[in-house]
């Protein structure tokens, strides 16, 4: 089975002397999930629209599966799962019903329906609403039912255009649940967001884009690495206050760690050189100082400073 796959080309588009996107060039394969991350106005929107054929390209091109979708739109997109903003669906509709409209229009085979129903409400938490009117229904179901039509012809390759956007922090939770789901049926999920929280749960990968370029694309991983100059913050938990403040010295003096610092009586903030594979040596040396280690890992603002960085670059 080969791997699902994204390619964009020197992607392009300009409104009269505007320009929205800027020879944007960019390659996804396999199973994971792409964060593509900006600020509102940047082109995510832009993007996807052209990788979906919804709006034309100035110059350049994109491929689904190396498939072109401005040469072959129907067979591209074929292979793809849609959710671009955020459709409508009829009030006096049930999933089922609106599911069996997409199912048609995708050209799933009828005999099919049911079973292929069936799976998607369930992968989205819908199954128990199937028979509901729509009408009823929150932001949040609707948009679970949205994503559902986006699957039911069953796409190596998901496109969702901020599914989480304008949710009750509730609603949120549960499409990105569903979203890191998404990949273990060999999907490729390409999201475009521009809330960090959203891309940190969920992503695998991320894509910064700003004012119509492309400033990175990495893993989460090589990203706060790379841009933190080999050296990245560490959050170490404690199962009771620090009340000697040697230990902090201490800590300060295992292998990688250029500085500690007590942020609150249960929390240390390490300053760490050791890269993904010292963190394991890291967590043992921990433990070995008999300090009520529980938890070692990033703290939520690594991803943003660095956002908040390369952004202002462009000021």
């Amino acid at each position: 089975m080969s791997s699902p796959s994204i390619r964009i080309e020197g992607l392009t588009k300009r409104f009269g002397s505007f320009t929205a996107l800027d020879g944007l060039t960019l390659e996804l394969e396999g199973a994971k999930c792409v964060g593509f991350l900006g600020p509102n106005g940047a082109g995510k929107t832009t993007t996807l629209k052209m990788l979906t054929d919804m709006i034309f390209p100035t110059a350049g091109s994109c491929y689904i599966n190396g498939t072109s979708v401005q040469a072959d739109r129907k067979r591209a997109l074929s292979q793809a799962g849609v959710l671009i903003e955020s459709p409508e669906i009829y009030p006096s509709l049930t999933p089922r019903q609106a599911l069996e409209m997409v199912a048609d229009l995708r050209g799933v085979p009828e005999p099919e329906w049911h079973d292929r129903i069936t799976e998607v409400l369930g992968e989205v938490k819908m199954a128990d609403w199937a028979d509901q009117r729509v009408g009823r229904f929150s932001k949040g179901m609707k948009q679970r039912i949205n994503i559902a039509a986006a699957l039911v012809h069953d796409p190596e390759v998901v496109i969702l255009d901020e599914p989480a956007t304008g949710l009750d922090p509730r609603g949120m939770a549960e499409v990105r649940a569903i979203v890191r789901g998404l990949k273990r049926r060999n999907r490729l999920v390409f999201m475009s967001s521009h809330i960090l929280q959203e891309v940190t749960d969920v992503c695998d990968e991320v894509a910064l884009i700003d004012r119509g370029k492309l400033l990175f694309y990495d893993t989460l991983e090589n990203v706060k690495t790379r841009f933190s100059g080999g050296i990245v913050s560490l959050d170490v938990g404690l199962a009771r206050p620090l009340v000697d403040e040697g230990l902090v010295r201490k800590v300060s003096g295992l292998p990688g760690v250029a500085s500690c610092t007590a942020l609150e009586p249960t929390r240390l903030r390490l300053q760490f050189s050791g890269g993904r594979e010292g963190r394991e040596a890291l967590m043992e040396g921990l433990v070995g100082l008999k300090i009520g280690a529980i938890s070692l890992g990033e703290p939520e603002s690594a991803l943003e400073e660095i956002y908040l960085k390369q952004i202002a670059r462009g000021d």
